[in-house]
């Protein structure tokens, strides 16, 4: 009854949860010999925007986190049904395959414990691609306009009614997927300067500019990102690089520029990570990157803009 209560509470509400280090007894099996976790001192944000709960998984939630093989490699995931990824389903033959990309071995080592992942099961123990155990800290800039014709009009969807939103994607090289222009956040850096910094180096190329460029660039970003923002989600992320031990978690920052005059100033560059970028238009059709057409769905509904044709699917609030 205790876990049934506790699964509910996970699946329908959103949780601040601040662990010091809480010795949990694991139920993954690393060969024939359980391990114990220790949960450092952590504050992260579990949402059920992308979350199911503890007692199993939905269709819609944590399934990129369990794709095999896993980015970058050819190992395949332990296979995990949807109504096992709980952590509270007991499953004592759960035998995940461990991995931790040679690249992250060969870079420096942080002192983070070995803790488990929120969402649940992923088939695969270790760091994966990620170079910290447990939350790996991204940030999203959502940089939107109003599609217009050519007298400056917003432009209407025939079927919802609705003004169309565009937002500007890159193309990433590593999966060929369209994303939104993020990445990590740096030691100590604020995740204001990450949003910034990641936009001007995927969508503007700003790695590659003259000083005089870089000088001109920055002020035309500080003003962009200087303007009033939303947040649109801040939390954990289904994503591919996932594991038991190891995951993503971002915060989704939305950048409106009402008039277009802002971005009308801003040449789109593609650079760093991004092989291609461009301005896209937002709709239900959009296939993204990770959980990426979510975030972009929440804009869509905070701006009141179109989504879907189907207008029971439509956008509320």
């Amino acid at each position: 009854m205790a876990a049934r209560g506790l699964a509910q509470a996970l699946a329908t509400v959103s949780l601040s949860v601040s662990l010091s280090c809480v010795t949990v007894r694991s139920s993954i099996v690393r060969g024939r010999e359980a391990y114990t976790n220790c949960f450092s001192s952590r504050s992260f944000h579990l949402s059920s925007v992308i979350m199911s709960g503890s007692n199993g998984a939905d269709e819609n939630s944590h399934n990129k986190a369990r794709t095999s093989p896993y980015p970058g490699s050819k190992v395949e995931r332990s296979q995990v049904p949807n109504e096992k990824v709980g952590w509270l389903v007991e499953w004592q033959e759960y035998n995940p395959v461990e991995y931790t990309a040679v690249s992250v071995l060969a870079g420096p080592m942080w002192a983070d414990p070995q803790i488990r992942n929120p969402a649940g099961r992923t088939g695969l123990v270790g760091r994966g691609l990620l170079g910290r155990w447990g939350p790996n800290h991204a940030a999203d800039p959502i940089i939107t306009r109003w599609k217009r014709d050519s007298s400056g009009n917003k432009v209407i969807h025939p079927h919802s009614g609705k003004n169309i939103l565009q937002f500007v994607a890159i193309k990433r090289k590593d999966c060929g997927e369209w994303a939104i222009p993020g990445g990590m956040v740096d030691p100590g850096e604020k995740i204001s300067a990450t949003l910034k910094r990641e936009f001007g180096e995927e969508a503007m190329n700003s790695l590659q500019k003259s000083t005089a460029e870089k000088q001109e660039m920055e002020e035309q970003l500080h003003k962009l990102f200087s303007q009033e923002h939303l947040v649109v989600y801040k939390g954990y992320v289904d994503d591919p690089r996932n594991t038991d031990n190891a995951w993503m978690e971002t915060e989704a920052v939305n950048y409106h520029d009402e008039t277009g005059e802002t971005m009308d100033n801003l040449a789109l560059e593609a650079g760093d990570d991004a092989g291609k970028v461009k301005w896209v238009d937002i709709s239900d059709k959009l296939k993204l990157y990770a959980s990426h057409s979510q975030f972009i769905k929440l804009v869509a509904e905070k701006r009141g803009a179109h989504w879907s044709e189907d207008s029971d699917a439509g956008c509320h609030g």
